[in-house]
């Protein structure tokens, strides 16, 4: 039991420094990381939330939230690997669901819109990404490998593999693999390739129509 649980932190350790160009060690990681300590105090408050103790997950969920600066509430479900990069104004709801080694930059909201019941909050699939900023409200799912643009506004499902941009958020593919970086930014704009294909089409059919004549 003892040796797991210091696998899996140590596992969660690694995951960071995987992903974080700026950590050194898994000490500095540990000790000094406001994201990795919500987590960890996520973990203590679910265990609390799970056994019906809800005072208790919720004095240790705002604890967490007075230190970090990131609000999880206790009921929610996250997998192995969250990494919450800088994090200061992340807001995780009670009915949220997160999968594994995902990332979430600071200033998301994984929220719900005032207007369902029961299930309020998103679910996110393994691997995904949500730039600074971006807001995912409504009680759907983001797919697995998703990434959701700095800025954005989800209120719709984004597929597997898929790129979400924009307020409202649009969805464009991005070639069906899983995202080898965490780039937040540069995602194709769909309507901006629209209006390319129609500007082409255009051209060629003024072209035809001065050749005709």
């Amino acid at each position: 039991m003892v040796i797991r649980l210091f696998q899996n932190l140590k596992d969660e350790l690694d995951s960071i420094m995987k992903r974080d160009p700026a950590a050194r060690s898994r000490a500095e990681v540990y000790f000094l990381y406001s994201g990795f300590k919500a987590v960890r105090a996520y973990r203590r408050s679910n265990w609390f939330y799970r056994h019906n103790m809800k005072f208790i997950a919720r004095l240790i969920s705002q604890r967490a939230r007075y230190k970090t600066g990131i609000e999880i509430h206790p009921g929610a479900t996250i997998g192995k690997g969250l990494f919450i990069d800088h994090g200061m104004g992340v807001v995780i709801g009670e009915t949220a669901e997160i999968g594994d080694n995902c990332t979430i930059y600071q200033n998301v909201t994984l929220g719900g819109t005032g207007k369902d019941h029961g299930k309020r909050h998103p679910t996110l699939g393994n691997n995904v990404l949500v730039g600074a900023g971006a807001k995912i409200l409504g009680p759907f799912r983001v797919g697995d490998n998703a990434r959701i643009a700095a800025g954005a506004v989800v209120l719709t499902e984004v597929p597997d593999n898929a790129t979400a941009v924009g307020v409202p958020a649009r969805v464009v593919r991005v070639n069906g693999v899983k995202p080898e970086n965490l780039d937040q930014i540069h995602f194709t704009d769909p309507l901006y390739q629209d209006l390319c294909r129609i500007e082409r089409e255009l051209h060629t059919i003024e072209a035809k129509l001065k050749n005709k004549s």
